[in-house]
């Protein structure tokens, strides 16, 4: 296990400042084969066992599942260790984010933490855990940028609140999937409002298997969404081509009323994204998403917490019997006891953000932004994020298949994106899409009104 001494130093380094930083020597990074995973979790488990050693994650088929369809829990059996209420939840606090303590506060009656014994099912191929050692000693961070990383995470020991930051967007989650995406928006009084549903498609060619790192162009991500519903939605689409450096991302929608695509202005940071009809801001989908350089980046250290995690529970529960009033039903959430990356970000000199304060929480195994804090500008705890990490042995993965979503604190309304509770498809893996797919061309030629 890292000492304390070894988090506070990193901690004090990232706060020194944002500059360029090296890659690592070969001697720490040697540490991935033997007291790290090849991700850069600490191997071992904690002192009272509670946390176990990783042991390669869970790769076991789940059984009766094909590609494209639900995937069940492999973990049913499995009970609850302890539940964590606003009345006991002062016996936890240090385990609890803040966002969650105020949860338990806000909703005391209907909003618990079901803890669930620990699993480290983290896993992915091969190809990724050896790229990954490459850009250990290779991948730099040049204005706030990644070079020089491919096919793996780039700072599996993270020197920065930057790196990792950037270890979570350029997560491990496959090379190309399809999602039948719902969203729903809850208002204060607890109604529900789906705010979209659509067919998304998604790519990474950052995880291309036989990419070549040198014709790598930066594009990491792709999406394409095209909307069948509710009926004021039918027929816009977006595609998003999302570069490393955040000037070269590029965004359409395809604009009903006009037929034309349109580029997006501003598609970053706190603009609201089209694709949440403007409920959610674009560097809140997946948590956190986005250009890192509206804020500074601070580590602020490594802490066991409740998180949710292995939340196959979660997609197998249909949606009527997931969305409560106020949250997600805690009968099919499942919290675990993990290590966390702690990073705080502040709104950088001379930038703003409707968010100025916010704290990450970065699982430790998969690099998932599993919660975040949120502070408004009058420096009121103001939104509590979310995202379900789901085990996928298939892919081999644990990643968070785009089930997120924040709580508002302050006004008690909520958004739940890509509720795939009663999808037909959950995750398809696909084969790597052409690149025309992600194009504004290609969505004008959906566009259907």
């Amino acid at each position: 296990m890292f000492k304390l001494s070894t988090i506070v130093a990193v901690a004090a380094l990232a706060a020194g400042g944002q500059a360029a930083l090296a890659a690592v020597s070969a001697e720490e990074a040697a540490k991935l084969k033997t007291e790290l995973t090849p991700f850069g979790a600490e191997k071992a488990g904690n002192k009272d066992g509670s946390i176990p050693a990783w042991d390669g994650g869970y790769t076991t088929p789940i059984a009766g599942f094909q590609n494209g369809g639900k995937r069940a829990d492999p973990f049913a059996a499995d009970k609850p260790l302890y539940q964590v209420t606003a009345k006991n939840m002062d016996q936890h606090a240090d385990k609890l984010t803040e966002g969650a303590k105020a949860m338990l506060k806000k909703y005391p009656e209907s909003f618990r933490i079901d803890v669930y014994p620990t699993r480290r099912t983290a896993a992915a191929p091969q190809w990724v855990y050896d790229n990954t050692a490459k850009n250990a000693v290779k991948a730099e961070l040049k204005d706030m940028i990644p070079v020089n990383a491919y096919g793996g995470i780039p700072f599996p020991i993270p020197k920065s609140g930057a790196e990792a930051i950037w270890n979570h967007t350029l997560r491990w989650r496959g090379e190309a999937w399809h999602v039948a995406i719902k969203a729903i928006q809850s208002t204060s009084d607890g109604k529900h409002v789906v705010t979209g549903i659509a067919s998304g498609d998604f790519q990474m060619p950052y995880y291309f298997k036989d990419g070549d790192p040198a014709k790598f162009d930066a594009t990491f991500w792709m999406i394409k969404m095209m909307m069948s519903g509710p009926p004021l939605r039918a027929g816009e689409g977006i595609v998003g081509r999302e570069h490393l450096n955040g000037d070269k991302t590029q965004v359409w929608v395809y604009v009903t009323g006009q037929r034309r695509v349109r580029k997006v202005p501003n598609a970053c940071c706190d603009t609201p994204t089209p694709a949440s009809a403007g409920v959610s801001m674009f560097d809140q989908t997946d948590v956190f998403n986005g250009r890192i350089d509206r804020f500074d980046w601070k580590i602020v250290g490594k802490k066991e917490m409740l998180i949710p995690y292995n939340g196959n529970k979660l997609l197998a529960t249909p949606e009527a019997g997931a969305v409560m009033p106020h949250h997600l039903n805690p009968d099919a959430m499942r919290w675990e006891l993990h290590r966390v990356w702690v990073i705080e970000a502040t709104v950088a000199a001379g930038k703003r953000h409707q968010s100025p304060k916010r704290r990450y929480y970065l699982d430790e195994d998969t690099w998932i932004a599993v919660l975040a804090d949120h502070w408004d500008a009058n420096g009121q705890l103001w939104q509590m994020g979310f995202a379900n990490p789901v085990v996928m042995p298939d892919l081999p993965a644990t990643t968070s298949p785009q089930m997120f979503g924040f709580y508002d604190l302050i006004s008690g309304a909520w958004y739940y994106d890509s509720a795939l509770n009663d999808a037909a498809e959950q995750y398809k893996i696909m084969p790597r899409y052409p690149d025309t797919t992600f194009t504004a061309e290609s969505l004008g030629g959906e566009g259907v009104r």
